[in-house]
């Protein structure tokens, strides 16, 4: 799987920070470019970590970077509700 389609599904869950990610979403919002099996292939090829979200926007964060700036992360966790089912 390309690098690519890493960063489309990092985009993907930052915008989808205020609902739930998924890839069937993800391949939705692509018109299909990506489709849902490209994705989870990629998802289970290795265990991601907290660290890679980062690696894939520090590029960005880069080009913007200024002194005095401050870069915030809101983790907030929010339950499906298929899980309390």
């Amino acid at each position: 799987m390309k690098i690519k389609h890493l960063e489309l599904y990092t985009d993907d869950l930052i915008v989808k920070a205020v609902g739930f990610a998924t890839a069937t979403g993800l391949s939705t919002m692509m018109d299909g470019g990506v489709s849902h099996d490209q994705i989870t292939r990629l998802l289970s090829k290795q265990e991601f970590t907290s660290k890679d979200p980062w690696f894939a926007v520090t590029p960005s964060v880069r080009l913007v970077e200024q002194e005095g700036a401050c870069l915030i992360f809101d983790g907030t966790l929010r339950v499906s509700k298929s899980i309390n089912s």
